[in-house]
């Protein structure tokens, strides 16, 4: 991984508590073996593997070069791909998917719809348990057929499917199989050479893990074809928190930024009735909301083998862990280990300096929209109205000379106008027609609709 930052050394006592922590999550769990790894500016600071890969004492010891199965954190990878054909000006995400793979039975669901898992496309596949079975072409499975569950676009729901058709999109698009166009794209520009498709060097074994005895049963492994690009990747905790560096923010050559954080937004909520909305699904990466912390991630299932990668938003901190069982509960433990993580080595601030433009010093202070009070602050090379996060509160970016963009909430997008005198001095805000005065419904400042000549009474 390359960063400029320098990560610095996390304290004895942290990685001797994230070390306890993850030998009791190997123990109590019954875990053939678990690798973790935390990614903080771009590096690991702390990663530690705890078992054998066969589960037995005194067999080969896993560590942070073991690869073992990501399952669905495959998606994201996909779903990069797909978002630089966007990039490149050859597709749309409103494009129907049937416009660039003709003759399946996907309905007239778009590619953001199937990014999001929002198309309404079945879960699984037709025939045999996809996972334990060796997968075939797209024309077997588009032909099954392949049903939409609802209606495209009315709510979330996850299919491997989806995913399986955006694979296929890939490899139309490009003339070769869709993990070339990944490896080519993705992989291979942030360094991630121990990713591929089937386990390969030092590689964990999948097991079951029997329920009731400390006994273990082999889990096939096979290609999944045409599914594959739900599923199939295979990677060590070293090469995925690279991966963890390219969702905090690093993104290389390999995608613009802005484009990482469009694929974050919330698409579509994952509704769980009677349980508050704390998940979502952008285009290819699963969202979280916890008190108040966003995070983004993704988590990984295969028989004999789970994964996560979880990456705090706001800091940049993330986690990445594996294990090669069948059932656990993984997920949860890693957002754990990683809030742990943030509480004990909390991000240092970084210090203040006068770095602000004296130019915006006009637009500061007290403005009125109506009868209400609104501050406008200069921060970090932002105007601010009032406070992100509250109300109608937003920072405005700066896109040309008197016009400013909204980069929050309702404003999001919305240009926000600086209106002067004849002597160049500023009369008000136009704010996507809104009117920001100096003074509450200043007369003066052509309000909308006129102001009343007897004034205030």
């Amino acid at each position: 991984m390359t960063n400029d930052a320098e990560a610095q050394p996390i304290e004895p006592s942290t990685a001797r508590h994230l070390d306890l922590r993850l030998a009791g999550i190997q123990r109590e769990s019954r875990l053939p073996s678990v690798a973790a790894g935390i990614v903080r500016d771009g590096q690991i600071v702390w990663g530690r593997a705890v078992g054998t890969l066969d589960g037995r004492a005194g067999g080969e010891p896993a560590d942070l070069g073991t690869q073992y199965r990501m399952g669905s954190i495959t998606k994201p990878f996909v779903a990069v791909a797909v978002m630089r054909l966007r990039d490149a000006g050859r597709l749309e995400l409103e494009d129907r998917f049937e416009d660039h793979v003709p003759g399946s039975q996907l309905g007239r669901a778009t590619i953001a719809q199937l990014l999001s898992h929002a198309a309404g496309i079945q879960a699984e596949t037709n025939g045999p348990w996809w996972e334990r079975t060796p997968g075939g072409s797209w024309s077997e499975l588009a032909g099954s057929p392949v049903v939409q569950r609802f209606r495209a676009g009315r709510r979330f729901h996850y299919t491997n499917v989806g995913y399986g058709a955006l694979g296929e999109l890939l490899a139309r698009a490009h003339g070769v199989d869709w993990f070339e166009v990944v490896r080519r794209d993705v992989l291979e520009p942030l360094g991630m050479n121990r990713t591929t498709a089937r386990p390969s060097g030092k590689a964990a074994p999948g097991w079951a893990v029997h329920p009731f005895a400390d006994v273990l049963l082999p889990e096939p492994e096979h290609d999944a074809g045409a599914m594959a690009p739900a599923g199939q990747l295979w990677t060590t905790v070293e090469d995925l928190a690279k991966w963890a560096a390219f969702l905090g923010g690093d993104t290389g050559d390999v995608l613009a930024r802005d484009t990482l954080d469009e694929m974050l937004e919330p698409h579509v909520v994952g509704d769980h009735p009677g349980q508050p909305w704390t998940a979502a699904h952008g285009l290819g990466w699963q969202v979280w909301n916890i008190e108040g912390r966003r995070l983004a991630g993704h988590g990984g299932s295969m028989p004999g083998f789970l994964a996560g990668l979880r990456v705090d938003l706001e800091s940049g901190d993330g986690l990445v862990a594996f294990t090669n069982s069948t059932a656990g509960p993984l997920g949860p433990q890693v957002a754990q280990l990683l809030t742990e993580f943030r509480e004990r080595e909390p991000k240092s601030a970084k210090p203040w300096h006068a770095a602000g433009d004296p130019g915006v010093l006009e637009l500061v202070g007290m403005w009125h929209w109506g009868p209400a009070v609104t501050v406008a602050k200069a921060v970090d090379q932002h105007l601010v109205l009032g406070e992100p996060g509250e109300g109608r509160g937003a920072r405005f970016e700066r896109v040309g000379p008197d016009e400013w963009v909204g980069l929050d909430g309702y404003y999001t997008g919305e240009p926000l106008r600086i209106i002067r005198r004849d002597d160049g001095t500023v009369s008000h805000l136009d704010l996507a027609s809104f009117r920001f005065t100096r003074t509450p419904y200043d007369p003066e400042a052509d309000v909308p609709g006129g102001v009343d000549e007897v004034g205030w009474r």
